[in-house]
């Protein structure tokens, strides 16, 4: 768009979106998640139709259901994105709602589950759909030769600014801790600070991003321009993405493949900190302290991987990060309870392949998609990786409800990696390559 592409302070602002809201990613994992199993779950665990289940159970099958309503928004959010010319505003609007109910959230009582789950649900809902718009905007403030660079430096801002948050609040709640509280603050209340602080900055910083960018959006009639409209568009989008796949037989076996090891990721990222709390019996500072090595430890798998697949290929070093994932997995299974060393070890090797993981499978998937529509095939990469978020969780949430024991819930996760690197071994990338000259994206109607 004229005078906006390449405006250093808009990207500047832009990049400063992924620091505002890297503070909600870190805090959900790292405090959120045990303070739930630990702080808001009886110790006897909670009631459901009759069924008493535990606190990791309930907070993996809540992951599990935002999965599957992210999944059912995605492509309306992506039409709107793509043809509104209102993304600012939607990001906006979307980042002071998950920010402000963030926030509330800490006002909810121990014992009272249902509010607490429904308020991190709506946080989570908000921040996806907050994220579609931001990615959005990415196309609007770049040009070719710079959409990788400003992406890549969305990501170090989050990493850093994720980073900086929870090393803030792990301080809050260590000076909090015993008798001889440094703050004067109980535990329990410097955690609730902790997690209104991360909506608090949230709520600032993209205020602060939004505010420099200056961004004029291309506007695209769809209709009348109603949410019924956006969501024929974007299901119509989605399922024309569906359909083409079918012609491109190695791409086709990619996304599958994504799909499963994807699945084991998240759920590995959702789960691990109620897991650590509930089975391992750690305590919540552990747990932050965890989170925050991978946050760190992350960029840097990010760069050795990408290292790695300039000598073996992307395809070999995605392989090589899903060996280490399913080590991770036998590692979390095996973990003696209280040991915060090995955890903590743990923790880092997740960091080492993490970052390694995300960025070689979106950047493989590039290369494999025709580039006049590569704009629909994200959207559909997007769409899937929410559809690919449900199926893990619910694994966990049911083998943890069956067994009474998170363990074999988590070793439960191992045949994602294992699947997924399956089917990932038997695409032929140039095949792939290939398979893009038989794209015929079919029209989508725009009434």
């Amino acid at each position: 768009m004229a005078g906006t592409a390449n405006d250093k302070r808009t990207i500047f602002g832009w990049a400063m979106y992924d620091w505002a809201n890297s503070a909600y990613i870190t805090i959900a994992g790292a405090v959120i998640a045990p303070f739930f199993t630990g702080g808001i779950v009886p110790d006897e665990g909670y009631s459901v139709f009759g069924v008493v289940m535990s606190g990791e159970t309930l907070w993996a099958a809540v992951v599990s259901i935002g999965a599957f309503v992210l999944f059912l928004v995605m492509p309306v959010l992506g039409a709107v994105a793509d043809f509104s010319g209102a993304k600012r505003k939607f990001l906006r609007a979307f980042a002071v709602t998950g920010g402000v109910v963030m926030i509330l959230m800490t006002l909810i009582p121990s014992g009272s589950v249902a509010f607490f789950l429904g308020a991190f649900l709506i946080t989570n809902l908000a921040f996806v759909a907050a994220n579609v718009m931001y990615d959005g905007l990415l196309v609007d403030i770049t040009d070719d030769d710079t959409i990788d660079t400003v992406s890549s430096r969305g990501y170090a801002y989050g990493y850093v600014g994720g980073g900086l948050y929870l090393l803030l609040a792990l301080q809050l709640i260590t000076l909090s801790e015993g008798a001889g509280s440094v703050t004067g603050l109980e535990t329990d209340t410097a955690v609730r600070i902790a997690i209104a602080g991360a909506g608090v900055w949230w709520i600032a910083f993209t205020w602060f991003a939004l505010g420099r960018m200056q961004i004029h959006e291309a506007v695209t009639a769809v209709g009348e321009g109603t949410w019924k409209d956006y969501a024929r568009v974007g299901f119509s989008r989605t399922i024309s993405i569906g359909k083409q796949l079918t012609k491109m037989r190695h791409l086709m076996i990619f996304v599958i493949a994504f799909m499963l090891f994807n699945d084991g990721t998240q759920t590995v990222i959702n789960i691990s900190g109620a897991y650590a709390r509930e089975t391992l019996n750690l305590e919540l500072k552990t747990i932050a302290t965890a989170f925050l090595i991978v946050q760190f430890i992350a960029f840097v798998g990010a760069l050795a991987f990408g290292a790695l697949a300039n000598r073996i290929g992307p395809k070999n070093a995605i392989l090589v990060s899903l060996v280490g994932w399913s080590a991770i997995t036998i590692g979390g299974f095996s973990l003696p309870e209280g040991d915060a060393t090995a955890f903590l070890a743990l923790a880092a090797t997740i960091g080492l392949v993490l970052g390694g993981t995300q960025a070689l499978s979106r950047s493989l998937y590039g290369t494999m998609i025709p580039e006049e529509a590569s704009a629909e095939f994200f959207g559909f990469f997007s769409v899937f990786s929410k559809f690919s978020a449900i199926f893990g969780p619910l694994i966990f949430a049911v083998v943890s409800f069956q067994t009474g024991s998170g363990r074999p819930a988590i070793l439960s996760i191992l045949f994602f990696f294992v699947a997924g690197g399956i089917l990932l071994w038997r695409v032929d990338v140039d095949a792939a390559r290939e398979s893009r000259s038989s794209f015929d994206l079919e029209h989508v109607a725009k009434m």
